[in-house]
């Protein structure tokens, strides 16, 4: 089970209310709306996925990662290491 199945339903309405953004954002761009209204959207919808990813990694981290914690070195390692790998990915621009 994944450290995200406790709250897996919030997770997907709020991925649902992105994917209206999207698409939102989709339908101004076609209306040829100003750019900074635009673009103030699409920062909203970054910071909304990134409340996501948030999420998502502590989760991972209290379930997966103590996990791994539990059955020893190695494996605490290898969880240790992927998700140092994703945070670095997170926050690289």
């Amino acid at each position: 089970m994944h450290g995200y199945a406790g709250n897996r339903d919030d997770l997907l309405a709020r991925l649902r209310r992105i994917e209206g953004q999207v698409r939102g954002l989709q339908r101004m761009v076609e209306e040829d709306r100003y750019c900074i209204d635009v673009l103030t959207q699409i920062s909203s919808a970054t910071r909304a996925l990134q409340g996501v990813a948030t999420e998502m990694l502590d989760d991972h981290v209290r379930h997966c990662v103590r996990d791994a914690i539990d059955q020893g070195p190695q494996t605490a390692d290898e969880k240790i290491d992927e998700a140092l790998d994703v945070i670095h990915r997170l926050i690289k621009r």
